[in-house]
C-alpha cells in the first residue's frame, strides 16, 4: 500500500480581505510526482510556502512526512527542499563552490565529497569549476536543483521550475525530475505549462477559486472531458483542453 507523505485538509489563507485558499484538501503519495495546476494568482505558490513552513495558514491541517507544520516546523525543514521560480544561486561562485556552501550550511560531514557526488550525478564535470554567472539558463537550473538535493531530502518542492527556459532546457529539467523520482524522492511540482504536468505527473490537482476542483491521474482527468469526436483519427484531449473544460464547468455553476 502506497503511503501518503503529505496530507492537506481544509487549508485557508487570506491576504487582508482577499481569500486565496478557501479550504484546500489533497494528499500526495510517496515517491511520485504530484503536479498542482492553476491560473496565475490561484494560490499555488502560497500553498507551497505553507507546506515548506515559510508561511502560516489561517486554518486547516498540514502534515508533511509525518510532521505537523504547526508543531514540528524544524523537522519538516530537515526533510524537504524548495526550488523557486528563479535559481537561488551565487553567480560569483563556481558550481562546485555553491554545492559545498550548501553542504556546510546543512552541517554535513564531508561537503567536498557531497559536491563531487552531485556533480557526477548531474553530469556537470565540465562546468563545475566555472563561475555560475557564465552558465546557460538550463545549466543554472540544473545546479539549482542539485543544490536542493544536498542532504538527500525526502520531498522536493519545485515551484514553476522551467519558467523562462528554452525548450531544450525544459526537456533537460524534465529528465532530472524523472530521475529524482526513480531514486525515491517525492516531487511536488507547480507549473504554468500544462504539457509539463502531462509529461511528468503521476497525479494532477487543479486549484481554482481557492479550492481543489479536480484531482486524478491524467487518464482519470480525461474522463471528465467530453467524448472524443472521430473524424479521420480519434483525437485524444490534451491536458490543456481538460483544464479549460474543468475551469469552464466550474465557472458556469
Amino acid at each position: 500500500m502506497t503511503k501518503n507523505i503529505i496530507q492537506i485538509k481544509g487549508v485557508k489563507k487570506a491576504y487582508k480581505e482577499v481569500e486565496v485558499l478557501k479550504g484546500v484538501d489533497f494528499e500526495v503519495e510517496q515517491g511520485g510526482i504530484f503536479a498542482l495546476l492553476g491560473s496565475n494568482g490561484s494560490g499555488k505558490t502560497t500553498m507551497i510556502r505553507i507546506m515548506a513552513t515559510l508561511l502560516k495558514a489561517d486554518s486547516g491541517s498540514v502534515v508533511v512526512h509525518g510532521f505537523d507544520v504547526k508543531k514540528n516546523p524544524g523537522d519538516i525543514r530537515g526533510c524537504i527542499s524548495l526550488t523557486g521560480q528563479f535559481a537561488a544561486i551565487d553567480e560569483i561562485l563556481t558550481g562546485r563552490e555553491n554545492l559545498i556552501m550548501i553542504a556546510k550550511l546543512r552541517h554535513l560531514k564531508n561537503p567536498n565529497q557531497v559536491a563531487d557526488d552531485l556533480i557526477r550525478r548531474f553530469h556537470m564535470s565540465e562546468a563545475a569549476d566555472r563561475r555560475v554567472g557564465t552558465y546557460s539558463g538550463g545549466m543554472k537550473r540544473r545546479i539549482d536543483i542539485a543544490m536542493s538535493l544536498v542532504g538527500n531530502p525526502k520531498i522536493i518542492f519545485l515551484d514553476e521550475p522551467t519558467t523562462g527556459l528554452d525548450p531544450e532546457a525544459r526537456l533537460e529539467v524534465w529528465k532530472i525530475v524523472k530521475e529524482l523520482t526513480a531514486a525515491g524522492t517525492t516531487v511536488f511540482l507547480t507549473t504554468q505549462y500544462l504539457d509539463e504536468a502531462e509529461q511528468l505527473a503521476d497525479k494532477i490537482a487543479i486549484l481554482h477559486g481557492g479550492k481543489i476542483i479536480a484531482l486524478d491521474s491524467l487518464e482519470g482527468l480525461k474522463k471528465l472531458f467530453p467524448a472524443t469526436k472521430v473524424e479521420y483519427v480519434e483525437k485524444q484531449p490534451t491536458l490543456e483542453e481538460i483544464f479549460l473544460t474543468i475551469i469552464g464547468k466550474k465557472e458556469e455553476k
